[in-house]
């Protein structure tokens, strides 16, 4: 048994002391997300004085999005109301704290596009306020909330505004899944192709903005090449420049200099993350901002004249610290962290690894020990969800929370997961079960060979895509697994792909490429769905689903569960009707959470914090 103490649920998954900081763009004041009492709330003050304070409940429910409006005065926030997705613009004044709803259109998805210092009292926000099928652009006025709908060719979308918040860039989509980037020279003017992509290089593609002078766009691509990229593209031509790339890994983030017309900071994500300056400026300043951290360095915000970054420290071992980076001094002073509760504890490293899959592909991956054990360990497979996302290396709760309960935590960045080049990620498609679920066993067995896990208790685990990678494996692998967890899991791939709402056509488009089209596929999908294996399930589950989740409908949790009470297999069934895709309620989460200890448990005999009461 371990001798490290349990670190608490509340701590590891309870609502952190800071959350999504940010800098003003004036640099002399900071905003963040955090509880005031039992109720969340956006804190505001000045760096001169420390003097943060609450400002305002945080109304509707989960967070989506945050930013600072341009006229200085107040916050953004994007927030749904029980997980519907459903977002609402809030607007908090920082001078009363009073918030305001800017679209209170019930049943209605508003989604900022667009913020220009220029015009600081304007707000683009992206809508089907006129249809719910389709997203129109409107021009709001932040004092008097009145919106103004903005006139844009039909089947156009990723809208893109120049300085003076005008819309002069947009994708048109193909019918093959590809996309065309058009440009024009203001709103009375046609439009002009500038690049048209192929599906193949359309799915990783990025419009980031004009330049200053609005004479070229910014772009994330791996068009003509083999990992995304940073490309200036000629607004008039559409001739391609490359800014930088690395030949391995995708360039992930980009950083433009706030008073100059060029991108000085890239992030690239390989087993690390890696901060790298483009200018000799940015190079010094970005060696000496990482040499007074600890962990990977990403930038958060940077004020107006460039004097003053927030940064944030990511380290495995413990919370991530917010800092201050002074330019001038090259001086840096720490904030706060995330969760200062955990710096009372012995948390777990986690450990880059590599195996070759069974058809001699390269995967790469984490391992989360408990502290201090290495070997026959009871173990879970952690699925990421996306499945076009990638796990990262740094603190995580889930995997610090399975080794502290005696578990090693494995990670894998399977085929079709990001930031490993264009054909890794298409390596993934039409292999939902298949190639992508092979990688995972390969690097489960990859695990036990090492001596590190003992096979008789592997368990995986995982949310949206990771849940149906989770039943996948109960399912097609029955005598892989002791047990299995699945959150927000599609079970039947045809209702699952053919439920996409209207609002998404292009993800309709994207899955039916990519998972299997439920018109012409049907066949295909059903012997991909966990659904059609059911009666070859022998191992205990735990489901849990959101009732108001509108990408996997809890109609696909119900799907299984019937057949699971036919087949008399051991389950629990939790559903949450107050959620939507994925758990944020502070109470939900904690309870799934105390829910999946009791279960992980009960079948591997790890550790479990003791009930309260």
């Amino acid at each position: 048994m371990l001798d490290v103490p349990l670190v608490p649920r509340r701590i590891l998954f309870g609502e952190p002391a800071v959350a999504a900081p940010s800098l003003a763009p004036s640099g002399e004041h900071l905003a963040y997300l955090a509880l005031d009492g039992a109720d969340p709330a956006v804190w505001f003050g000045a760096l001169s004085t420390r003097d943060f304070r609450p400002l305002a409940e945080l109304t509707g429910g989960h967070v989506e999005d945050y930013a600072w409006a341009r006229d200085g005065r107040h916050l953004l926030y994007q927030a749904d109301c029980d997980g519907d997705e459903n977002d609402h613009l809030m607007a908090v004044d920082l001078l009363d704290g009073h918030t305001t709803d800017l679209t209170p259109f019930p049943g209605v998805r508003a989604r900022v596009a667009g913020l220009q210092s220029a015009v600081p009292d304007q707000v683009l926000v992206e809508m089907n306020l006129a249809d719910r099928g389709r997203n129109d652009l409107y021009r709001l006025d932040l004092g008097t909330g009145a919106h103004q709908r903005i006139p844009v060719d039909a089947g156009l979308g990723g809208w893109v505004t120049d300085g003076d918040l005008t819309v002069r860039a947009a994708q048109r989509r193909t019918g093959d899944g590809g996309s065309t980037i058009l440009a024009r020279d203001d709103e009375e003017t046609p439009w002009r192709e500038l690049l048209t992509l192929s599906y193949e290089d359309s799915t990783a593609t990025q419009v980031l903005g004009f330049t200053t002078d609005g004479t070229g766009l910014l772009v994330l691509s791996p068009v003509d090449a083999e990992t995304t990229r940073l490309l200036r593209l000629d607004a008039r031509t559409g001739a391609v420049r490359v800014l930088y790339q690395d030949d391995t890994h995708d360039v992930t983030g980009v950083w433009r200099h706030p008073r100059r017309d060029e991108i000085d900071l890239v992030v690239v994500e390989g087993t690390r993350s890696r901060l790298i300056g483009l200018t000799e400026q940015a190079r010094t300043d970005v060696r000496r901002v990482c040499a007074t951290g600890r962990g990977d360095v990403t930038p958060l915000g940077r004020d107006r004249w460039d004097r003053r970054w927030l940064v944030q420290d990511n380290v495995a071992d413990g919370p991530a610290a917010y800092r201050l980076f002074d330019r001038r001094t090259g001086r840096t002073e720490e904030l706060f962290t995330h969760q200062p509760a955990l710096e009372w504890f012995r948390l777990a490293g986690v450990e880059p690894f590599r195996f070759t899959t069974r058809d001699g592909l390269t995967v790469h991956g984490y391992l989360t020990f408990p502290p201090g054990a290495r070997c026959g360990l009871p173990a879970v497979l952690n699925v990421h969800g996306g499945p076009w996302e990638r796990n990262r290396w740094g603190f995580r709760a889930e995997s610090q929370w399975l080794a502290n309960r005696g578990y090693l935590s494995i990670e894998v960045n399977y085929r079709g997961s990001t930031g490993y080049g264009r054909a890794f990620e298409l390596a993934g498609d039409r292999e939902w079960g298949g190639r992508m679920q092979d990688d995972l066993v390969d690097a489960v067995r990859w695990v036990v060979e090492r001596g590190y896990a003992d096979p008789a208790r592997l368990a995986v685990y995982g949310v949206s895509y990771g849940g149906y990678a989770a039943l996948a494996g109960a399912a097609f692998t029955p005598d892989l697994f002791r047990c299995a967890v699945a959150v927000a899991a599609p079970v039947n791939l045809g209702t699952f792909v053919g439920s996409v709402p209207d609002y998404w056509p292009h993800v309709r488009a994207r899955m039916a490429r990519r998972v299997g089209d439920p018109d012409l596929d049907a066949e295909f999908l059903w012997s991909r769905s966990p659904l059609s294996r059911a009666a070859d399930i022998r191992v205990p589950l735990l489901l849990a689903h959101g009732g108001n989740d509108p990408r996997v409908p809890v109609g696909e949790a119900a799907q299984l569960v019937d057949a699971l009470r036919a087949n008399g297999i051991e389950h629990e069934y939790l559903c949450y009707p107050d959620e939507g895709h994925g758990f944020h309620r502070p109470a939900n989460v904690l309870g799934f959470h105390a829910a999946a200890e009791r279960f992980l448990a009960r079948h591997l005999g790890g550790r479990c914090e003791p009930e309260e009461g």
